[in-house]
């Protein structure tokens, strides 16, 4: 299951939107009204939304000014989230989320609903940054 986030404008420089992501604790800015927990260790943080079990993201990978790729700590249900950063102004960045799973079927038909709107929160408070 694949979900592709809107592609934004961060007003922002590459090296600014991708500094800003690779530090895990700033994820909290991003995250919905709803989070009830949030706390960052290491190089992953957990966080859980009301009514939903806790969820670790671990950074996966990281390339210069262009991706950071957070994944699924457990391997139960095995996803990334990745943000690719492309240069559109000195001052500015496109900026794209994108959920990626190998969830069954099953799995998919009922989260799609509650991920594709949790990647639009966390769009829309990219944006805002």
């Amino acid at each position: 299951m694949n979900i592709n986030g809107n592609s934004i404008i961060v007003k922002k420089s590459p090296k600014e939107t991708f500094e800003f992501l690779i530090k895990l604790e700033n994820f909290k800015q991003l995250m919905p009204e709803n989070t009830e927990k949030f706390e960052v260790e290491g190089e992953s943080f957990v966080f859980g939304l009301k009514g939903m079990p806790e969820i670790r993201l671990v950074m996966k990978e990281k390339t210069e000014f262009s991706n950071v790729t957070l994944g699924a700590a457990s391997s139960k249900l095995p996803f990334t989230l990745s943000a690719d950063i492309q240069e559109k102004s000195e001052n500015e960045s496109n900026v794209q989320l994108n959920f990626e799973s190998s969830f069954n079927p099953m799995i998919a038909m009922m989260v799609k609903k509650p991920l594709t709107k949790f990647i639009e929160t966390l769009t829309e408070n990219l944006e805002k940054l």
